[in-house]
């Protein structure tokens, strides 16, 4: 007779199938865990910038043109402040794969995925732009997919960044705490995606203000810089996609009318004030910066970058992207049907032509600040001098407040160029860390 109670029916060999089950399913997680870890290749001080990084910003490049559209389109000071939120939220999104790129190699293993799914979500988010604020019937919701493609490229970034921190303990803590920070801005974006008119404005705000302190306010301890040359040029990449999409505005508009010798004039004063953007950062500013963040180690470092790089090149991004727009708006006007070239600016391209390399060159004169511990006088100077100039732009014609921004910027260099001839050639010449002259 059996001793087995039928009714519950032998109950060992449950409960060894489910240890069975649960460490088979632990052991495939850890498996897929290090295989991932071991795609991963670690950077080093001798690190650059890979090509899939310069393959990554060609998204960031259409995406600062739908902005400048954008704004150019309603042609209004809302606009405008609209185009700048949207410009924030993209800086910080292209920051993280920054720093990711800075901890391992961006183009090898997991990363290299990651990077090329981002660039989806990128692209995607890019082409929401022009119906983030009206949304166009018929399709997706416009300011849903931005705000969820920005959240993808946010998260998966904390989650790849995971992984490349390996057995970094310190570094895995600073990414928990950065992703409070992180989930409480996707929420508010979400939010902000579901309302309208100004509301959307409020939120997409305050998401942006939470995102950007608390990234600052969680601290830096934990975040590691092991390849600062990798860092600095980086950034200047970005800086130049950001000069290439104003060149790209000049000429396209520009390309609507036949060629004539305004249309060449137009031109060439939209590309000297270019040229003078680029030279006021890539002759001296860029190289001193690089050399003082090398010169940092541990912490310190991190924070030099995280305030030099992080927060204080989204001003020349920015200041560039906001000329971009003031040349694109003047070239459409000064080549429209029904305009002369007697006719004075509309008020926003007048005001942008000065408040956007008026941004620049105060963004370049912060960061000598933060690096040397002095700001740049003659560029904030030339800064104000832009400012005050605004009246006298909007009542010029086109060419001429062209001309007058163009030989501002071109007096700067001239004389940073021969009051510090020689500092500057002991900085683009020499390998050793130099004196910083005035013009750095």
């Amino acid at each position: 007779m059996s001793t087995i109670d039928e009714s519950t029916g032998p109950a060992a060999p449950t409960p060894r199938a489910n240890v069975t089950t649960d460490v088979t399913s632990r052991s495939g997680r850890t498996a897929v865990q290090t295989r991932l870890a071991a795609s991963v290749r670690a950077t080093g001080e001798g690190h650059r910038v890979t090509n899939l990084e310069l393959f990554f910003d060609l998204v960031f490049v259409f995406a600062f043109t739908q902005v400048n559209e954008l704004v150019a389109e309603e042609g209004s000071v809302r606009a405008a402040l609209r185009g700048i939120l949207l410009v924030a939220i993209l800086w910080w999104a292209w920051c993280s794969y920054a720093w990711l790129g800075n901890q391992a190699q961006a183009d090898e293993g997991v990363l290299r995925t990651a990077m090329i799914i981002a660039m989806g979500a990128v692209f995607a988010a890019s082409m929401a732009i022009p119906e983030s604020w009206h949304d166009l019937p018929g399709g997706l919701s416009g300011p849903l997919v931005l705000a969820v493609a920005i959240i993808v490229v946010r998260s998966l970034h904390l989650v790849i960044y995971a992984v490349a921190a390996g057995t970094d303990s310190g570094l895995r803590r600073q990414l928990a705490r950065n992703a409070a920070p992180m989930a409480i801005m996707a929420v508010l974006l979400v939010l902000g995606a579901m309302s309208h008119g100004s509301h959307r404005t409020v939120l997409w705000l305050v998401a942006l203000a939470v995102d950007y302190s608390g990234t600052y306010l969680v601290g830096a301890s934990g975040w590691r810089m092991p390849a600062p040359g990798h860092f600095a040029e980086r950034h200047g990449l970005i800086v130049l996609v950001a000069l290439g999409e104003s060149i790209v505005s000049v000429g396209v508009g520009a390309g609507r009318a036949p060629v004539s010798w305004p249309i060449l004039l137009i031109m060439a004063l939209g590309l000297a004030i270019n040229v003078a953007l680029w030279w006021a950062y890539f002759d001296v500013v860029a190289l001193v910066a690089e050399r003082t963040l090398q010169a940092r180690t541990g912490v310190e470092r991190v924070l030099l970058a995280r305030a030099s790089y992080t927060y204080l090149h989204f001003p020349l991004v920015l200041g560039v992207l906001t000329t971009a727009l003031a040349l694109q708006m003047t070239v459409e006007e000064v080549t429209s049907a029904e305009h002369s070239l007697t006719d004075t600016p509309h008020t926003l391209p007048g005001v942008c032509l000065a408040a956007g390399p008026a941004l620049y060159l105060v963004g370049l004169s912060a960061i000598r600040w933060r690096d040397l511990g002095r700001p740049n006088g003659g560029r904030l100077v030339a800064a104000a001098l832009l400012l005050a100039l605004i009246p006298a732009l909007l009542a010029l014609p086109a060419l001429g407040a062209l001309g007058l921004t163009a030989a501002v910027l071109a007096g700067l260099i001239g004389v940073e160029a021969v009051r510090h001839r020689a500092l500057r050639d002991v900085v683009r010449h020499e390998e050793s860390e130099p004196a910083a002259p005035a013009g750095g």
